[in-house]
């Protein structure tokens, strides 16, 4: 059943994004698709990607501008993260969820918690996993600002170093930065117009190059004179800031002319 769930639901993104209803702006696709047919998934070499989270529809709906090809394999699509209290919330939604590559999660259950460990599983068998590293929407409106004037994208959760350094081998990790979905599914609406898209949203969506695994590997194996328990959290919070600091940087790069001139991350 998941195919068909996987299936359905990339085409019918897709068709949306394809419709005219909103436009959309791809940079650095080929990264992606570089990295989902490289031969040394089958090696273990997982794939992860990590974007900012602006909007309740960045899931599935921004996978809509992947080849059409890669929705018939669920091989070739995304294993995520969604929060128990939002998606599987009846037996309908946890059937519908699980079926299309989501891992039950539980706020306040921490990192060590099964779906964790699963994607990490995962990560071994040469799987693709998307992190929304701040684990909850956050509108660009929201963040707050450095000495700069330059907004700052909220924390990652410790989870993200955890995922990405205990895997056997080092996955390809690629940030993301995604734009205008935040006015396509705006927070604060009142019932029913806050399950309903708007129409004429301009959204973007950016690959930027995969972080190298020598910073990750450096984060990872570099002694410390420090107990075995501080040395595992220490690990868990550089790998974090790694992608963190990636992903900021490759919003920072694109936001000025994504959103018209205005000074985000």
């Amino acid at each position: 059943m998941s195919p068909i769930t996987v299936t359905t639901i990339g085409l019918t993104c897709k068709a949306f994004l394809s419709s005219g209803l909103c436009a959309v702006t791809v940079n650095g696709l080929p990264t992606l698709v570089e990295a989902l047919n490289s031969a040394q998934r089958e090696n273990g070499r997982g794939v992860v990607t990590v974007s900012n989270h602006i909007s309740t529809l960045d899931d599935p709906v921004t996978w809509g501008v992947l080849p059409s090809k890669y929705y018939l394999r669920s091989r070739m699509t995304r294993w995520t993260l969604g929060a128990s209290d939002i998606m599987f919330t009846n037996p309908l939604l946890s059937y519908f969820f699980t079926h299309g590559q989501v891992l039950e999660t539980f706020r306040g259950r921490g990192i060590f918690q099964r779906s964790v460990d699963t994607a990490i599983d995962k990560l071994n068998k040469g799987d693709w996993i998307h992190l929304y590293g701040e684990g909850k929407v956050n509108q660009p409106s929201t963040y707050q600002k450095d000495q700069d004037g330059l907004a700052i994208l909220p924390r990652f959760k410790w989870g993200v170093g955890r995922i990405i350094s205990s895997t056997t081998a080092i996955p390809t990790v690629i940030p993301m930065w995604i734009t205008g979905f935040d006015t396509l599914m705006p927070e604060g609406r009142s019932f029913p117009y806050n399950f309903m898209p708007r129409i004429g949203a301009r959204l973007s969506v950016t690959f930027g190059a995969p972080i190298p695994s020598e910073e990750i590997k450096r984060a990872i194996e570099n002694p410390r004179e420090t107990s075995t328990a501080d040395l595992d959290v220490k690990i868990r919070t550089e790998v974090t800031a790694i992608v963190h600091q990636a992903v900021q940087a490759l919003g920072r790069s694109v936001s000025v002319v994504s959103l018209g001139g205005t000074t985000v991350p």
